[in-house]
């Protein structure tokens, strides 16, 4: 199979995703799907796995505020709630989600956690950046962003976060971009199909972590994990 599609630079095409507007059965249906894959595949482990490393030496009786940016139905939290309850932390978790129905759901889903609250709220907002954190994650999330206001955004939320913000994205290659459109001969969602397609092309490769960082002055850790994906933990010093 040729190589056809063109990774060189990051791709600024916009998914359906991105329509606020989009809910009802539909994007539920999506949400659902995506966990599904995403679970197949192992990726929100990358997540945990990462916040494990960065609360290694963290005092268990302390109240640890973690919020997750872009959390769809929240099925990120309450993974993290899953690993909260068992490794003894003792966690507060805020959803932050722009679409009224992805939260909606989100608190549906996530009645047996009460750690766990959403919000709708724009992360660009006075609101929000009048918040203090002490973990921020983002997981599939970065990749909507273009770099110049990535680069402005993170800049201010590390302002706002004691510990670190973990990033957990796409790699922009080829072979991810294949592999995704075989494994969408198994997926009914069109939209699914056309964002994952569209989302691995403005997906990352390492030297854009790498510029981006050195932008933000810090010095990351940038891990590649399967299926395609990047651990980018900020930490702060």
């Amino acid at each position: 199979m040729p190589f056809l599609v063109d990774t060189t630079k990051r791709s600024d095409q916009e998914e359906m995703m991105d329509d606020f507007s989009i809910g009802g059965d539909l994007l539920r249906d999506v949400l659902d799907k995506l966990e599904n894959i995403n679970r197949w595949l192992g990726g929100n482990l990358v997540t945990v796995n990462s916040l494990k490393k960065v609360l290694k030496n963290h005092p268990k009786e302390q109240e640890i505020i973690i919020a997750d940016l872009g959390c769809g139905h929240g099925d990120i939290l309450r993974d993290v709630a899953k690993f909260g309850k068992k490794n003894g932390y003792k966690f507060k978790l805020i959803g932050f989600d722009a679409n009224p129905t992805a939260i909606a759901y989100a608190n549906e889903l996530s009645k047996a956690y009460p750690e766990i609250s959403f919000m709708v709220e724009d992360i660009f907002s006075d609101a929000f950046k009048k918040r203090k954190f002490d973990v921020v994650l983002a997981t599939l999330f970065f990749h909507h962003f273009k770099e110049k206001p990535l680069v402005t955004f993170l800049e201010k939320t590390l302002n706002q976060t004691k510990k670190a913000v973990i990033v957990n994205d796409l790699h922009r290659h080829k072979l991810a971009y294949y592999l995704f459109k075989l494994l969408s001969v198994f997926i009914s969602n069109k939209m699914i199909i056309n964002d994952g397609l569209i989302s691995v092309l403005r997906g990352f490769k390492r030297k854009d972590l790498e510029v981006i960082s050195n932008k933000l002055k810090v010095k990351p850790q940038i891990s590649w994990k399967w299926a395609f994906r990047w651990q980018w933990i900020l930490k702060k010093v």
